[in-house]
């Protein structure tokens, strides 16, 4: 329990006591309206709430009572408040009791939030009937910050282009909201007027409101059922049990079952002298539990949106979007856009031709990209993916390397069928080449080789990168054909399936093929001849540190000499 919660119940308690004559007073001498004090536990589907309400009689004639009111709320979510009230009732001769009732209200929110408002409400209440509206009015600052979010530059491809997209920082907001509820009761008539047992419902409804929030705003309906004389406990005490429930839209629906308890402090044993509608006159002033208040985000900026010209390390940058641009002109596109360049590819593309690389080019169809602005802004691109299905026949590859190129996030598959040679990627006689975090496939009924590096390249690092291939004729299949150059392969799955020798990984057959081997995953299978998960050639030098390889299926086989061995994780090495 917090500090202002302690000195307000210890401000109300002293009130109470200084306020409270001796219970055996004689009933003659006792005012006709007494002080009382209502304890209130409410329990809820959301939040649970308790309340001390000191209800002190000011002034009074036989048909009029003017009464001030303290009360102190608390929940288990660290909102508290206090609510110091003042109001007049009178009594018609017609049986109704006409009431009004202003209060300066105080709260703390989960938030640290202060806020205050002032709550003006009137009354009509009857034997059988009850009539309520209350208006809540923020006083002061309606407004505290409460937390800030961070703004930012992001990057997102719209169509062909990259857009980046500056947003500022933003404040959280609590905001109080004024507004109003109404509520009409009725007394069902299970019991006689007179008895000490009653039990009323109440429908009604509320809205509050405040510029840049959502109205808070629903119907409301309530149950309850009080015991003027409780069993067991002293003249004058009352009983009520009750049930809520509410809804709107941002807090959704609240349920609550409550229970209240009334101490008399003074006039005890005048209260079960009172007719109904005097009884009444000291009735519970029933308004909003709390002052309502909603958070809401507001930005301390202007949001801008520019367009992305280059990468961050000043490649000139072209983005080519399948839903515009056929596998053809897709193929155009790559070339235009020129050496050292940045091409992203966005969709699906179908080419019959090969996608030919330029010098220091990278072809980028997924993962993440750092773009800039023409005014210099930079941000991450998280490229979708995009795949090439390509049938260049022949010998031809669906892409084909140059110098100091990059092919990363794309998914490559060549399905010429019945072509003499299906190739995915072909790397052939350049170097600095890297091929990085692709799915690249090939089928056919001859020769099938994904990828390929020839002609002496050097320098190429393949890694990361699901490379597979299947053939049905009798003919050689190789997920990787590494013939003759330098490179690096690493972390990569290789899968062949079917023809006559079947190799997951080759090495060598033309030159000298050096290579590091580490961290792949390599399975051959369906061979008619045989299936190797790594064959070599005379020529071949596998570095040191050629370790953590997997064999998934196939031995190892070639011809020697060969220098070094790549190494399995079971133990074994090739050769």
């Amino acid at each position: 329990m917090g500090s202002f919660q302690r000195r307000f119940i210890a401000a109300l308690l002293a009130s109470a006591t200084s306020l409270a004559l001796p219970l055996a007073a004689k009933a003659e001498d006792a005012p006709k309206w007494g002080a009382h004090l209502d304890l209130e536990g409410k329990a809820g589907t959301d939040r649970n709430l308790g309340e001390g309400d000191l209800f002190l009689p000011l002034a009074q004639t036989d048909t009029t009572l003017v009464f001030g009111d303290m009360r102190m709320r608390f929940d288990d979510q660290e909102s508290q408040e206090a609510n110091v009230g003042l109001g007049v009732r009178h009594m018609l001769p017609s049986g109704w009791n006409l009431g009004a009732y202003g209060y300066f209200d105080r709260r703390g929110t989960e938030n640290d939030s202060k806020f205050s408002q002032a709550t003006l409400g009137l009354e009509a209440l009857s034997t059988d009937w009850d009539f309520r509206v209350n208006g809540y009015i923020p006083l002061g600052d309606d407004s505290h910050t409460v937390g800030t979010t961070a703004g930012g530059t992001t990057a997102e491809l719209s169509g062909a282009s990259v857009l980046v997209i500056t947003t500022p920082d933003s404040m959280l907001e609590e905001r109080a909201l004024g507004g109003f509820d109404a509520e009409v009761g009725w007394r069902l008539p299970l019991f006689d007027a007179n008895n000490n047992e009653q039990l009323r419902f109440y429908v009604g409804g509320y809205r509050f409101a405040a510029d840049g929030v959502e109205d808070v705003a629903g119907p409301r309906a309530r149950l309850d059922f009080t015991m003027a004389r409780v069993p067991f406990l002293w003249e004058g005490s009352r009983l009520t049990l009750g049930a809520e429930v509410q809804h709107d839209d941002p807090r959704g629906t609240q349920a609550f079952a409550s229970v209240r308890l009334r101490i008399p402090l003074y006039g005890g044993e005048s209260a079960s002298r009172l007719t109904p509608q005097e009884q009444r006159m000291t009735d519970t002033v029933v308004r909003d539990i709390d002052i309502v208040s909603q958070t809401r985000s507001v930005t301390t900026g202007t949001r801008s949106v520019e367009t992305a010209t280059a990468t961050a390390g000043g490649s000139a940058l072209t983005v080519i979007d399948s839903a515009s641009t056929t596998g053809a002109q897709m193929i155009s596109g790559v070339a235009t856009a020129g050496a050292n360049s940045t091409v992203i590819l966005s969709g699906n593309f179908t080419t019959t031709t090969t996608t030919q690389l330029q010098a220091g080019q990278t072809l980028v169809g997924g993962g993440s990209l750092a773009v800039r602005s023409a005014s210099g802004k930079t941000a991450t691109l998280n490229v979708p993916g995009a795949t090439i299905n390509g049938t260049p026949g022949g010998s031809s590859a669906t892409v084909q390397m140059a110098n100091d190129s990059t092919l990363t996030g794309l998914t490559i598959n060549d399905t010429d069928g019945s072509g003499t040679n299906s190739i995915a990627v072909r790397v052939d006689a350049v170097s600095n080449v890297r091929i990085i975090g692709n799915t690249l496939s090939s089928e056919s009924t001859a020769v099938a080789q994904t990828l390929l590096v020839s002609g002496a390249s050097n320098n190429v690092t393949i890694s990361n990168n699901e490379v597979s291939s299947r053939t049905t004729g009798g003919a050689a299949n190789n997920a990787l054909n590494f013939v003759g150059g330098s490179g690096t392969i690493t972390g990569n799955m290789f899968t062949s399936i079917g023809g006559s020798t079947v190799s997951a990984l080759s090495l060598g057959n033309s030159g000298t093929t050096t290579v590091t081997v580490n961290d792949n995953i390599l399975s051959a299978s369906g061979g008619t001849g045989f299936n190797r998960a790594v064959n070599y050639a005379p020529g071949v030098v596998v570095n040191a540190g050629s370790t953590g390889n997997i064999n998934n299926g196939g031995v190892c086989g070639g011809s020697a000499p060969i220098s070094g061995a790549v190494e399995f994780t079971n133990g074994t090495t090739c050769p």
